[in-house]
């Protein structure tokens, strides 16, 4: 059975390699034509809005030109930020499908009952929550049929054609255009592999242990509910970090809950093997307990202490309104020029902050996705690269959690100062 479905599966991907190469053929066409008959939007919006049609792919595409402004032309990044992957679910029929093919017994052998109506929906997978037989609450993440095919194909066309543009367009090639397609591919496909997401949950439940945190969790993996392409884990009950009201039935403390929160992540980028890289409201969850819940682990990142201790320094220079530290900051965390004025650079970070305070204030309930966080890393970006100073990929993704983080403490603890108070500890 387990053979005749590997059979099947093979079969399936040659198949949907080809129809995909014709609907990326056709996509790009209809654009050429469009072109052609005069409907020309800047080249950044045409692009975004080709990506779109292209799918899943490209919209994760799109994500890392939005997110990596120290690669792309800041025109290019701006207009990414409206590249979203709002996905619709897929009927039931295809994820049954997708489990049964996974596993060599019957589903009735490891649920007892499986929610059809999807929890969440992304280019990715889908997520459903479902009972074991053993009578566990749980959530199956489920890859859609196909992903690894369409990504495959889609980044095999991409790799060559940028291979194509380095040899025929001058300059091209000093952008490194392949290695950055390269990069990218080999990220996303790490996150089709729901083995590697459940050891990144098991290490951090590790850390957790090991450091004798008592106050954050993360999901329990049922590892003989989990493959590649599915994902059993723990079913948490709780609210997102934003919902101040029912955070208020759960935890009386709000502030003493954000503390915990902003410790367990600082603990982890010197102590865990990885820090979670995505932590948005619907990431970080409060739970019915009062603790935290840590969920989605397939985005991770890693940091050098050095570069953790001058971005922790970079924050608390923006608190305490110390430009010139900041500059210094950027210097130490950046690649830099010969001919960087540290003055000129604090006067200029100056004029950015006080000019632009919205940036990094607002209505605090809003999550910062594709928001402030956004916009405000990308002026500090181009702002650098305007003297001279070229981030690491870390730094922006650094910078966005520890942005996240500052809009928690606006709403559930607006008094807190994260460098002044001795609860927070900022290097362990």
């Amino acid at each position: 059975m387990l053979q005749r479905n590997k059979s099947v599966r093979l079969v399936r991907d040659v198949v949907g390699s080809s129809l995909r190469i014709g609907q990326t053929a056709s996509v790009v066409g209809r654009t050429g034509v469009n072109w052609l008959l005069g409907r020309r939007p800047p080249a950044p919006v045409l692009m975004r809005q080709t990506f779109e049609q292209l799918g899943a792919t490209y919209i994760k595409l799109g994500q890392f030109i939005a997110s990596a402004p120290s690669l792309f032309p800041r025109e290019y990044v701006d207009a990414f930020q409206g590249c979203l992957d709002d996905v619709p679910s897929l009927p039931f029929d295809y994820i049954r499908r997708t489990l049964e093919e996974e596993f060599e017994r019957p589903l009735s052998e490891i649920y007892s009952h499986i929610e059809e109506q999807p929890l969440a929906s992304a280019s990715i997978a889908q997520v459903h929550a479902a009972t074991l037989v053993s009578g566990e609450d749980v959530v199956i993440k489920v890859q859609k049929p196909g992903v690894e095919t369409v990504l495959a194909t889609d980044f095999n066309v991409l790799y060559a054609s940028a291979r194509v543009l380095e040899r025929l367009v001058p300059g091209v090639d000093r952008a490194s255009l392949g290695d950055v397609i390269g990069d990218v591919q080999a990220t996303m496909l790490k996150e089709c592999d729901f083995l590697a997401e459940a050891n990144n949950i098991e290490i951090f439940r590790d850390f957790l242990r090991d450091s004798g945190n008592q106050f954050a969790l993360a999901p329990k993996v049922y590892h003989k509910a989990t493959t590649r392409r599915v994902l059993t884990m723990e079913r948490f009950y709780g609210v997102p970090f934003t919902d101040l009201e029912s955070i208020r039935k759960y935890s009386p403390r709000p502030e003493f809950t954000l503390i915990n929160a902003l410790n367990t992540w600082m603990d982890s980028l010197v102590r865990c093997q990885f820090f979670h890289a995505d932590v948005h409201a619907g990431n970080l969850m409060v739970l019915e307990d009062g603790r935290v819940g840590f969920i989605d682990f397939g985005i991770v990142g890693h940091i050098r202490k050095e570069t953790w201790q001058a971005l922790i320094d970079f924050m608390q220079g923006r608190a305490s309104g110390n430009y010139l530290l900041m500059a210094q900051c950027m210097l130490t965390i950046g690649v830099t020029s010969d001919n960087v004025n540290v003055n000129d650079l604090a006067r200029d970070l100056r004029d950015l902050i006080e000019s632009a305070q919205s940036m990094i204030e607002g209505p605090a309930e809003q999550d910062m996705d594709t928001d402030e966080a956004e916009r405000f890393m990308l002026a500090i970006v181009d702002l650098g690269r305007k003297h001279g100073v070229r981030f690491p990929k870390e730094f922006a993704l650094l910078l966005k959690q520890l942005l996240y983080f500052d809009r928690y403490i606006q709403l559930l603890a607006p008094n807190l100062s994260p460098f002044d108070d001795s609860r927070i500890q900022l290097m362990h």
